[in-house]
């Protein structure tokens, strides 16, 4: 066996995870009035404007309920203009007691009800007119077509209940990537936190992502927390929806010490390591592990620098085995191991 003792941890953690690029803003676009789409004039990948068309919808069902409501208003206003003429003259007739108050009454609370029914229909058709100018559709904002999902000559659903998405905008000047951060790291993860990303299809490019804010909560069937930062993209290198490798440099929060993999002991008591204290017996020390690097372990708690570790001990090693230190070793110090002997027996010392 070899006797080695725990080395202090570099000081900064170095945390590789997978994450997702989306876009900073995405909008799917849905048509507002039903019909059928008369034509479209971005595809995919089109770079738009905020304001700018990308389709237009025929809508003649929709034409004729405007053309209706504007006869009902005419009607409406000729209604209230002859109610408005009569209730004047009975007013007028009132003053020679040709007519009753209650007669003036009437046509004046007539002339009330015609001009409420003219400002009922003159509201439906601004409605309407609003409608009709739903069938253009329009970009949202400034951004890239990254979806079309119609055609001219379909028919055209309105709203996102039971209408297809016509187009999907997105903002990609600037992305949003989510990480799933392991929950004994996310306390040291906060706003402003910055993380490098690389991406397959850029080799040898490094970008820069800033975090701007965490779930605050841990995902139960995961055990870690989302974390989004933001990544600038002016120059259109970035996709959304692409994968990214981030690595996260975070300051080790306590002195951590480093053992060799092969020193750990697991079994259902959880992560041991075999030690030896002041009289040479092995005394099995639960730990806990900051860090798996491979060959090496980064130990949070359990150890001390001082402490004496067994690497690779043996399957069988127990707590108060015997250890002989061979003479003259150094370093790694070479050591042989015994069990405790029976009352009155003596030890075998070639174990």
């Amino acid at each position: 066996m070899t006797v080695t003792q725990p080395q202090p941890a570099n000081g900064a953690a170095v945390l590789a995870l997978p994450g997702r690029l989306e876009a900073y803003s995405r909008a799917p676009i849905y048509a507002r009035v039903p019909g059928y789409l008369k034509s479209w004039k971005v595809d995919i990948g089109a770079s738009v404007q905020a304001g700018q068309l990308l389709a237009e919808i025929e809508a003649p069902d929709l034409d004729q309920q405007l053309s209706q409501a504007l006869a009902d208003l005419l009607t409406a206003r000729a209604n209230a203009a002859l109610a408005g003429t009569t209730a004047k003259r009975w007013q007028d007739l009132v003053k020679s007691d040709a007519v009753s108050l209650q007669d003036v009454d009437m046509k004046n609370g007539d002339l009330a009800a015609k001009t409420a029914i003219v400002k009922a229909t003159k509201a439906n058709v601004d409605r309407l007119e609003v409608m009709e100018g739903f069938k253009r559709i329009t970009a949202p904002f400034s951004g890239i077509v990254t979806a079309r999902a119609t055609d001219v000559g379909a028919l055209i659903n309105a709203g996102s209940g039971k209408g297809l998405e016509l187009f999907v905008i997105s903002d990609t000047h600037k992305l949003r990537l989510y990480v799933s951060v392991p929950q004994n790291y996310a306390a040291q993860i906060t706003a402003g936190t910055r993380a490098q990303m690389t991406v397959p299809e850029r080799p040898g490019r490094t970008f820069t992502a800033t975090v701007e804010t965490t779930s605050q909560s841990v995902d139960p069937s995961s055990g870690s927390t989302l974390v989004e930062l933001a990544v600038d993209n002016a120059s259109g290198e970035l996709v959304p929806g692409a994968f990214a490798n981030v690595r996260f440099d975070l300051p080790l929060t306590s002195a951590s010490l480093s053992v060799p993999a092969s020193a750990l002991i697991f079994d259902s008591r959880g992560a041991r390591v075999a030690t030896l204290g002041a009289d040479n017996r092995v005394v099995l020390e639960p730990v806990t592990i900051a860090r798996d690097l491979g060959t090496v372990i980064e130990i949070s708690s359990g150890l001390a620098a001082t402490d004496r570790v067994i690497d690779s001990p043996p399957d069988g090693i127990g707590k108060g085995d015997q250890v002989r230190i061979a003479p003259g070793s150094t370093g790694g110090l070479l050591a042989a191991a015994s069990s405790p002997a029976p009352a009155g027996a003596k030890a075998d010392e070639s174990k």
